[in-house]
């Protein structure tokens, strides 16, 4: 297994207290209300769900009763909750939700090594405004491939990788010659940066295109991480010309 385990911030200047308070939120949400994924009710009152974001309508659904084919054991999925916000805000309560905690474990060391660089770059509060508008362009390019290729629109969507491909498409934009340490069973190496994000994101891209075929292959939203990855490229560059020594960051 091929793990990211830090980068070079010799260069660094400023402290990222907006991307530590991002990984904390994640975390915090995870245990405290998610209940390390157990509360299932939350979760599909808070997800993303395409069919709502399409209507602007807060649905509520019967549960169901689905059987493992495996095992032979049945299991109670909730339907859709009642939400307590507008509809449109799960766009950004998403981010902050994971599946599991393999799924928030990996998010998080991403967004670890790489967004305290890129924060550094784009002042603190440009930095979290970046983060937030990719992530919720990352869950409408999601809701987008789902209703163009006629997939599950009653399917939750959650997680911050789209708004964390976001911040890898402006890692490797601001640092393409950074280099990124990886840990290989007992070997430790590293390469550039945008040799390492490149190869994730035509592992995106090609995962993605194989996803297109009206299943959600593997319940990864392939289409979010394509979006949000493609959202940095394009953004990040608007957010470090607004960069300021002077100003707050």
């Amino acid at each position: 297994m091929l793990l990211p385990i830090g980068d070079d911030n010799r260069d660094r200047k400023s402290f990222p207290f907006v991307n530590y308070l991002l990984i904390g939120l994640n975390i915090f949400v995870f245990i405290f209300f998610q209940d390390f994924g157990r509360n299932l009710s939350f979760m599909y009152s808070y997800a993303l769900f395409p069919a709502e974001i399409l209507s602007g309508k807060d649905l509520v659904t019967e549960g169901q009763r689905l059987v493992d084919p495996l095992s032979g054991q049945s299991f109670d999925i909730p339907g859709l909750q009642p939400t307590d916000v507008p509809v449109f805000f799960t766009l950004i309560t998403a981010l902050f939700m994971h599946g599991g905690i393999a799924h928030l474990a990996g998010n998080m060391l991403y967004l670890w090594i790489c967004g305290d660089n890129v924060e550094d770059r784009l002042g603190h509060l440009g930095y979290l405004v970046f983060y937030l508008l990719c992530g919720v362009l990352s869950s409408l390019t999601h809701v987008l491939v789902t209703l163009f290729f006629g997939q599950d629109l009653f399917t939750p969507c959650l997680g911050a990788s789209g708004a964390i491909s976001a911040v890898l498409a402006g890692y490797v934009m601001l640092f393409p010659k950074k280099h990124i340490v990886f840990l290989f069973f007992i070997f430790v190496f590293s390469m550039p940066s945008f040799v390492a994000i490149g190869l994730w994101f035509l592992f995106q891209l090609s995962n993605g295109l194989g996803a297109l075929d009206g299943e959600q292959a593997s319940g990864v939203a392939y289409g979010a991480h394509i979006g949000g990855f493609i959202a940095g490229f394009l953004l990040v560059r608007r957010f470090a010309k607004k960069k300021s020594p002077n100003r707050f960051r």
